[in-house]
């Protein structure tokens, strides 16, 4: 059955579409042309449009991939048109890059700013609230940096591009902090045992607890809290 199904199909169709074979040789002059075309491109951009991809960057490089696939390998799309629309994004990417260097504020409107994520190892929680991150990602980046608990780190930023940069306290600085190992905030306390620094699972607050102790976290007014860490960072 399957191999009459394999005999019975249309093998140029499923690898040619309605194109004819000679097409093949067009396709490879086609896509040397856009390469080179990309290439050019890209060197008008220069390095900051290669490395460091804002917002913005990347919906250049997005309509600049679209500009130059097309042709290559679509009968339709002739190649001067998308040569054109090439060169028209890199003329608006040019002049917007050069409002952005001259208004701060449009920079900012643009390609937002950077945003402080954690501030003397406590989460600032008004600012992490506006960033579509979730804990566990967050941690699982610090973690890659080798932090274990927040109050390894003065401060934390998630810069424009994405990435996070993070500040660290020299080691005889360290406090005690929130615990980000996986699974260190599953099981929150329900009543204090012992004197000791326990830290707020939601904002990384931390503070000496004494047995029964259950007042509500004074900076965001939450009430689970887990013992604190003052283990310094390995690197």
């Amino acid at each position: 059955m399957l191999s009459t199904f394999l005999l019975n199909l249309n093998w140029k169709e499923l690898l040619m579409g309605h194109e004819e074979w000679s097409f093949i040789l067009e396709i490879i002059l086609r896509t040397a042309i856009m390469f080179l075309t990309i290439i050019i491109g890209l060197r008008i951009l220069g390095k900051r449009g290669v490395k460091q991809l804002s917002l913005f960057e990347l919906v250049v490089i997005i309509g600049l991939g679209s500009a130059a696939g097309d042709p290559m390998f679509n009968k339709d799309v002739g190649i001067i048109s998308s040569i054109i629309v090439f060169f028209v994004i890199i003329l608006l990417y040019s002049i917007i890059t050069h409002f952005i260097g001259k208004y701060k504020g449009f920079e900012q409107l643009l390609e937002g700013k950077s945003i402080c994520l954690i501030e003397n190892g406590e989460f600032a929680i008004d600012n992490f609230k506006k960033e579509n991150l979730g804990s566990d990602e967050f941690f699982a980046e610090l973690r890659l940096r080798g932090v274990s608990q927040l109050g390894q780190v003065e401060t934390a930023i998630e810069e424009i591009s994405g990435e996070i940069s993070v500040f660290f306290y020299e080691d005889k600085d360290v406090k005690f902090g929130l615990p980000i190992m996986p699974n260190s905030l599953e099981k929150p306390l329900k009543k204090i045992e012992k004197d000791d620094y326990y830290a707020c699972t939601f904002c990384g607050h931390t503070e000496i607890k004494t047995p029964g102790d259950t007042r509500k976290c004074s900076k965001c007014k939450k009430n689970e809290w887990i013992p604190a860490s003052n283990k310094k960072r390995v690197t």
